[in-house]
């Protein structure tokens, strides 16, 4: 399953709403912390692909209960966002007044594996959820359980 992003911040609401109407069909609950974790994350993903590349992208979904012969795990959820800039995605370290920036730290925090490659004239990032993981409690298990690998980095509760 996917869509396509225009290069402008309203998508951003548009992909979430679009994600949301996937998960009807694949066994996840609307109000289930996987499904929240992964709406967060499209947000996240997208929102990077319009704000820093200006540029058109694409969403991809891999759910579970869902039509994919391409996928290696049912039981895993996978996210990507293609798009057309050769711009590597950096974690940035920002201080705490910045209103952005913050991102890809919530990726590495939230999804269980992400990365990125360069695809064509561009590149896709993507994250994968376990969906048998054990749910995540408390700020050091939701950061991958070691806050020291996020020092220098600023987040900020809201």
């Amino acid at each position: 399953m996917q869509l396509e992003i225009r290069p402008d911040p309203a998508e951003v609401g548009r992909a979430r709403r679009w994600a949301r109407s996937r998960l009807a069909g694949s066994g996840i609950a609307v109000d289930e912390p996987l499904a929240e974790t992964l709406i967060l994350l499209v947000s996240e993903l997208v929102t990077n692909a319009v704000v820093h590349t200006g540029r058109p992208a694409v969403l991809r979904l891999s759910l579970p209960g869902t039509d994919r012969a391409d996928a290696a795990d049912p039981a895993t959820v996978r996210l990507e966002v293609a798009d057309g800039s050769t711009r590597a995605p950096v974690p940035r370290c920002v201080d705490g007044d910045a209103t952005g920036g913050r991102g890809l730290a919530l990726v590495d925090g939230l999804a269980d594996r992400w990365g990125w490659s360069r695809e064509g004239a561009g590149k896709r990032i993507w994250c994968e959820l376990d969906r048998c993981s054990e749910p995540r409690q408390g700020a050091a298990v939701a950061y991958g359980g070691d806050l020291a690998a996020f020092e220098g980095l600023a987040f900020e509760a809201v």
